[in-house]
């Protein structure tokens, strides 16, 4: 309890002092996580060309936002590591009355990069019993366009070993100075495609991992590796990822034995869970929230196996 509470505190201290990121305010190319150059090729992104990382007033009713949730958070910008001689800042979050330590989620960005809308969904998912730590794999930068993204986005493809530096010491940090007892991560579109190689990469060192309509493979050498529970949420209207791709990759996850629960929701648009998007979907958002929240539950709780 003495070290939770040093914590704390350090914490506190820290949130207070430290200085911004740059962020102001999703392409689904990854490389292959722990391999240097293995970059994956780009889905196709049709359904966002005309999109832009607006985030709208909260609204009670939407599960985009974190309004309503029953928790308090904490929240701020926190120096995380240290990539390629440069501090990496995300945005961290706890619950206002945590005491003891509470299991920890890496969340990684769209293509848009650490923007309003993903810190207003780690601060709904912290609100639920959670450490929530947004990381930064694009040094501070943000998107307000296609043509803006696409380029931040192939420089992360193009040098894997950075984005997976940056994720090993965001595990560290929880694990370290949070003190999770369980770790996992969670991820849209790029973001979805980066929790997937963060599941494979970390394979012993996590708890569960979701995957929002990010990039997926059926290298069955590939998924070997893969130790951790997986969740995947994807839409059936996806042109850059196809229902029918997503069935090759179920195929070989359950070819491998590996422990995983896949959702295709007919009818849903590529981004359907994030409420910028045009395609967002409240309703199916929901339902994907209502799964992910009992997915992190079952893989991240105290009781959990």
């Amino acid at each position: 309890m003495t070290r939770w509470i040093a914590f704390h505190s350090l914490a506190m201290l820290l949130m207070l002092t430290a200085c911004e990121s740059g962020s102001r305010d999703s392409g689904n190319v990854q490389a292959g996580a722990g391999e240097k150059g293995g970059a994956a090729e780009p889905a196709a992104t049709t359904g966002q060309r005309d999109d832009a990382p607006i985030a709208e007033p909260a609204d009670p009713a939407d599960p985009g936002t974190g309004v309503g949730d029953e928790a308090q958070v904490v929240a701020e910008t926190l120096a995380y590591g240290e990539v390629g001689s440069e501090l990496v800042y995300g945005h961290f979050v706890f619950p206002v009355e945590m005491v003891d330590p509470l299991p920890g989620l890496i969340v990684i960005h769209e293509w848009w990069g650490l923007n309003d809308d993903i810190r207003a969904m780690a601060d709904r998912i912290a609100a639920q019993g959670y450490i929530v730590l947004a990381i930064d794999l694009f040094g501070g930068r943000t998107a307000a366009t296609p043509a803006d993204a696409r380029p931040m986005m192939i420089e992360v493809v193009e040098n894997p070993e950075l984005a997976n530096d940056n994720i090993r010491q965001a595990h560290e940090f929880l694990a370290r100075s949070g003190q999770s007892p369980r770790i996992g991560v969670l991820g849209w579109d790029f973001g979805g495609g980066w929790s997937l190689n963060t599941a494979i990469m970390l394979a012993d060192d996590l708890d569960a991992a979701v995957s929002y309509y990010g990039q997926v493979t059926d290298d069955e050498a590939r998924l070997a590796a893969l130790n951790v529970p997986l969740l995947g949420l994807f839409a059936g209207n996806d042109r850059g990822i196809p229902a029918d791709t997503v069935r090759a990759f179920e195929q070989a996850l359950d070819k491998l034995g590996k422990t995983y629960e896949i959702e295709i929701y007919p009818g849903a648009e590529h981004s359907f869970a994030n409420p910028s998007a045009s395609q967002y979907n409240a309703e199916v958002a929901e339902q994907a929230w209502s799964r992910t929240m009992d997915f992190l539950a079952r893989y991240l709780s105290a009781d959990a196996e």
